[in-house]
């Protein structure tokens, strides 16, 4: 046994009860009243990081909520890894239908449950008990390691860009290391390569300049609610793919070793069917299901409002009525470009009687895709390969994660996603939980990846 297995070993309670402690703070991103206690949680990750032994341990402030930095730089001979996590979490609504306290972290069963255990802060921990580990037993550590760990994720990491070009200089590196994402399963590794990207965008549809009594002037004006169901259904046609002129126009096809590798990856769609009980599955042709999800670019309404829908009848032709929508996009598709795309299908397909505004909002990303044969992905694969006894898959998310793209294009390099959540923990819902045995099995795979990776020669 490693000497670093060993204090795994031996640290193990305190790790538990040190993950617990960190999941009590309620560091909620996306409400202006936890603003404090995102805070807090920087500060005790910048704490840990230096009880790790990281040096030059900094909270750095940014428009918005902060991050952390830390690094341990003395092998220059060995490639440099960047560490990413995210310590702020989800809101927890509806609190009533959490067994515990989402603040009140709890073991059971072989589980620790709490907002944020799986995503990220369990996952953000891995790494930073692997240094300590190396640290404790050797004294070293067999690459040179940075951590930037954020803030913002969970609220879509609006200050991370400019944070990152402001320091460039601090964050530079051979390739980054993502503490967040899954697994495929308790016993099926997976080398997470690709995410999709989003933009986003608000309609707004009116029409009378007030609510109508509909049996008085129903029929003479057109009805909002009427015209943007129309503009909704001309955006698909009869299979799914989307009717935007151009949406296509920059999508890489997927062929060859994309789709044989997405082939491989096992996906019943009985299954599939009976876990979101729909009887029937339904997208784009031409295209398997995990390619529909992964590698195809989507547009979905997320909300329309407008008019009356409470109890009983009121018979009303509304002013006004709204939709949300957004773009889950593959490479190698511009945010900009397509949200500008859709708004101008929105005015083209305009019924006459209805006047239609649209709104971009901030939150986009880029989409995202590793290549196979990076040295950091053939890192991965020979650790998770050791750890689960079989080699992995090679998937993509349908899910944006920000930081990919935002340091492939600001530092220039590629991030491997090397997560130890499973899918079914219930991020972002009530009674989130991490597997203790994926707490353990990841701070071995740490370690085990940053000897792999020290193995490599650097690269030139």
């Amino acid at each position: 046994m490693a000497g670093w297995e060993s204090y795994l070993e031996e640290h193990s309670g305190r790790f538990v009860e040190e993950l617990l402690q960190f999941l009590k703070i309620p560091s909620i991103s996306a409400l202006p009243e936890h603003a404090g206690d995102v805070r807090q949680a920087a500060v005790w990750a910048s704490e840990r990081l230096r009880a790790a032994g990281m040096e030059n341990v900094e909270v750095l402030e940014t428009g918005g909520l902060p991050s952390v930095y830390g690094e341990w730089c003395h092998v220059p001979d060995r490639p440099t890894v960047l560490m990413y996590g995210h310590f702020d979490i989800q809101p927890v609504d509806p609190v009533e239908l959490w067994t515990s306290g989402p603040f009140d972290p709890q073991v059971r069963d072989g589980r620790i449950y709490a907002r944020g255990a799986s995503d990220d802060k369990g996952n953000l921990l891995l790494p930073i008990l692997a240094v300590e580990a190396l640290l404790a037993t050797s004294g070293s550590l067999p690459v040179n390691v940075k951590f930037l760990l954020e803030g913002e994720e969970e609220s879509g990491s609006r200050h991370l860009p400019e944070l990152v070009s402001e320091h460039r200089e601090r964050l530079q590196c051979d390739w980054a290391v993502c503490a967040d994402g899954t697994q495929r399963g308790e016993e099926e590794p997976a080398v997470l390569r690709g995410f999709k990207g989003m933009c986003a965008l608000q309609v707004d549809v009116t029409g009378p300049n007030m609510d109508l009594h509909s049996g008085i002037y129903g029929g003479t004006v057109h009805n909002p609610l009427h015209a943007l169901s129309q503009m909704l259904a001309s955006l698909h046609s009869g299979d799914g793919r989307v009717l935007v002129d151009g949406f296509y126009d920059q999508v890489v096809e997927l062929k060859g070793i994309e789709r044989d590798l997405i082939a491989e990856v096992p996906c019943d769609d009985a299954e599939y069917r009976a876990l979101l009980g729909v009887a029937d599955l339904f997208g784009e042709s031409g295209y398997s299901t995990l390619e529909r999800a992964w590698a195809r670019p989507t547009l979905e309404v997320n909300g329309m409002w407008g008019g009356f829908s409470g109890d009983g009848v009121k018979t009303v032709l509304p002013s006004q009525t709204h939709a949300k929508i957004t773009c889950r996009l593959v490479p190698d598709q511009d945010p900009g470009r397509i949200a500008d795309l859709v708004a101008e299908h929105f005015k083209t397909h305009r019924p006459p009687g209805v006047e239609v505004s649209l709104h971009v909002e901030e939150s986009k990303a880029w989409p995202y895709l590793m290549p196979v044969d990076h040295p950091g992905n053939r890192a991965a694969h020979v650790v998770l390969e050791e750890l689960y006894g079989r080699p992995p898959y090679y998937t993509r998310l349908g899910g944006s994660l920000p930081v990919c793209g935002i340091l492939l294009d600001v530092l220039g390099v590629y991030t491997v996603t090397f997560s130890f959540g499973l899918e079914d923990e219930n991020a972002h819902a009530p009674d989130e939980f991490f597997r203790l045995s994926s707490f353990e099995r990841g701070q071995r795979a740490y370690c085990k990846l940053l000897e792999q990776t020290g193995a490599a020669t650097k690269p030139s």
